[in-house]
């Protein structure tokens, strides 16, 4: 396992992160807070893309829970069947949509326990939610995160866990808040995982990647 960067190499990394994009957000299209819990919800071994085309048309008839019961599951799955695992998926956001009236009132809670009392939401979707939504400094860690924290030293770890609290621990307080949307869209369009894109990688001289592309 590679070492865990210093902090000067930190705060210089994330500054390049931050000069490219000072803003870095999700891609997945929401519209409320509960449209951004069924998306996350439905995005786990699937794409982005995939979720942005199928939720498209449902969030327009479905963007609260009330309207996903009124749909129904039926209806929902209508709506995600391109999207893998659907039906499952559908059954989740149905109950889910049922716990947040009824004990919730309706909304979106704030607290990570909270939200991982929803079915289908477990501490990744629960970390996105409360980090894009509320805007809390919460890390998610996905694959792209995993592959980029160890292969360059940003945050190592043998698990989604450890990464996840190598990212908390190391990252400077300043960048916590974008810190897993830098890191997500690294490895989703750079740090790639069988061709890494080092040749025209913005902080490859602190990587510590040894096979290193051109």
């Amino acid at each position: 396992m590679v070492r865990q960067l210093d902090y000067p190499t930190m705060h210089a990394i994330f500054s390049r992160f931050r000069e490219a994009e000072p803003k870095p957000k999700g891609e997945l299209e929401h519209v409320n807070a509960f449209t951004l819990v069924v998306a996350v919800a439905l995005s786990a071994q699937a794409t982005d893309v995939g979720v942005n085309k199928a939720t498209r048309a449902l969030f327009a008839v479905a963007d609260t829970p009330e309207k996903m019961l009124a749909l129904g599951e039926a209806g929902l799955t209508e709506h995600i069947k391109t999207i893998g695992l659907y039906r499952n998926k559908a059954r989740n956001v149905i109950a889910l949509s049922r716990i947040l009236i009824d004990r919730f009132g309706g909304e979106v809670p704030s607290s990570r326990a909270a939200l991982q009392s929803l079915p289908g939401v477990g501490r990744k979707t629960a970390n996105v939610v409360l980090n894009m939504w509320f805007h809390q400094p919460a890390q998610a860690v996905d694959t792209h995160i995993f592959r980029v924290g160890n292969r360059t030293g940003i945050a190592p770890g043998r698990d989604e866990a450890a990464v996840e609290r190598a990212i908390e621990d190391n990252v400077p307080a300043e960048f916590q808040q974008h810190a897993h949307h830098w890191l997500i869209l690294h490895g989703r369009y750079i740090c790639v995982a069988r061709k890494p894109k080092c040749g025209i990688c913005p902080i490859a001289e602190w990587c510590q990647f040894e096979d290193k592309t051109p």
